[in-house]
């Protein structure tokens, strides 16, 4: 018996030859890709090497951008204020996206359909106006939070001023109300392709609602929790809308004693925006690249051990 003839590789270009119908169809995709993307991706990494205001010649510094970056206290301060915004507004978006998605799943409330178009409300309403509306509500004098606080009988706080200790709380609230929906969605499109008839068993074997939720809901959306968690790892890096509308759209430094000041921010007030140092915000944006990969990558490495055990 004759052994099977083993099939050479088709050479590349003959093989491109042969089908350069859809490859006709599928350049556009990657022409625009290389152009758009991988272009600006490539230039900015090699610009973090240089100095450059975008008008004189480029003059190589290595690694000086990164060095330079490190040493400068202001970056770890936005850096700082960054992830403590980031970790508490997330407490609240995650897990209270997660028990809105649960309530809504179980059929508690009549007519869920109102309740889910007010809770993603906020994430299709612009920015600017919601930046414009929590202003106004966090006013000193005439903020409705304020004379809430006042009608209570305590003193009125003074959100944007002082030793600015009430900023970053303010941004917590603005950023938390916005997001909040957009996890519900997600959260409740994979409970939705949960078996109901799991969830009947767990209720005729005596399980409370408390205990579906941690025993059954929680462990088969892992997957999608983990991507929410990488979601909101970039989301948080990239915080600048919230913060620059609430401390006016004039300043980057984030208001009294830079207390309000994210790492976009600090990078845009770098160029283009406060000054023209290319170089050096390339190598800002390249060290956020490198801090969400590594973010991401505990993210799944948590959940990977969490999953075999």
């Amino acid at each position: 018996m004759k052994p099977p003839k083993v099939q050479r590789a088709e050479p590349l270009l003959k093989g491109m030859k042969r089908n350069r119908v859809a490859y006709a169809y599928i350049a556009p995709f990657y022409i625009l890709f290389a152009v758009f993307g991988l272009f600006p991706i490539v230039s900015g990494f090699l610009i973090s090497f240089f100095r450059w205001d975008g008008l004189s010649p480029m003059k190589f510094v290595a690694f000086r951008n990164y060095a330079r970056m490190f040493q400068d206290p202001l970056f770890w301060k936005s850096l700082g204020n960054t992830f403590y915004v980031g970790l508490i507004a997330h407490v609240f978006i995650l897990l209270g996206g997660l028990v809105l998605a649960y309530v809504l799943n179980t059929k508690l409330i009549r007519y869920p359909n109102i309740f889910k178009t007010a809770y993603f409300l906020p994430m299709v309403t612009s920015a600017v106006a919601t930046g414009i509306v929590f202003k106004a509500m966090f006013g000193m004098n005439a903020g409705i939070i304020n004379l809430f606080i006042s009608s209570l009988g305590f003193d009125k706080i003074d959100w944007w001023g002082g030793t600015g200790a009430f900023i970053k709380p303010a941004i917590i609230i603005m950023f938390s109300w916005k997001w909040i929906g957009w996890n519900m969605v997600i959260y409740l499109a994979g409970m939705q392709g949960i078996s109901t008839d799991i969830y009947e068993a767990a209720t005729i074997d005596g399980a409370n609602h408390f205990q579906v939720f941690f025993r059954i809901t929680i462990p088969l959306l892992r997957p999608i929790i983990l991507f929410t968690l990488i979601q909101s790892t970039i989301g948080t890096l990239n915080l600048f809308t919230e913060p620059f509308i609430l401390l006016g759209g004039a300043s980057l430094l984030g208001g009294t004693g830079n207390q309000g000041m994210t790492v976009m921010m600090y990078l845009l007030n770098k160029a283009p925006y406060g000054n023209n140092h290319y170089g050096y915000a390339s190598a800002t944006a390249y060290v956020m690249c490198s801090l969400i990969i590594i973010a991401s990558l505990i993210n799944m490495k948590i959940t990977e051990r969490r999953e075999g055990k």
